[in-house]
Parts: C-alpha cells; structure tokens; sequence
C-alpha cells in the first residue's frame, strides 16, 4: 500500500474490557484479546506464538506489568 499508516499504541477501556489470554485445550495456542465485562464476549486480537508476541500486545494497548488471566 502506497499510503499505509504506522501502527501506533492503541488504548482500551478498562472500565468495559479487560485483557485475557485464551488457551485451546486441544493444540495449545494462545491467542491475546479483551473479555467485554457486560456481555462476556472474547475479542481476539492476536496470536501470541513467542513472548516477544505478549510483550508487543502489552505495547500496542497500554496494558501494565502484571499476570493477565489466561482462560481455557
């Protein structure tokens, strides 16, 4: 693309959303997204395939040092 804009840190709300960790039982992929606290529902954001993977999520959207809870 001619015109691509640079991907920047992005923000959420923590009021509405929180970071989680999904975890497939079956093959043990990992994907990084936000659990809407009202409806429950999973917004996937990436994969996460090494740790330098999570640390650029924490990047992207702000998220500080700490555990994410991780769900199965």
């Amino acid at each position: 693309m001619l015109f691509r804009k640079e991907p920047g840190a992005r923000g959420y709300d923590p009021a509405r959303m929180r970071p989680v960790i999904r975890v497939s039982i079956c093959t043990g992929e990992k994907t990084a997204g936000f659990r809407e606290l009202q409806t429950g529902r999973f917004i996937e954001v990436m994969l996460l395939r090494t740790p330098r993977d999570l640390e650029e999520f924490r990047r992207l959207y702000r998220i500080p040092e700490g555990p994410i809870p991780t769900e199965y």
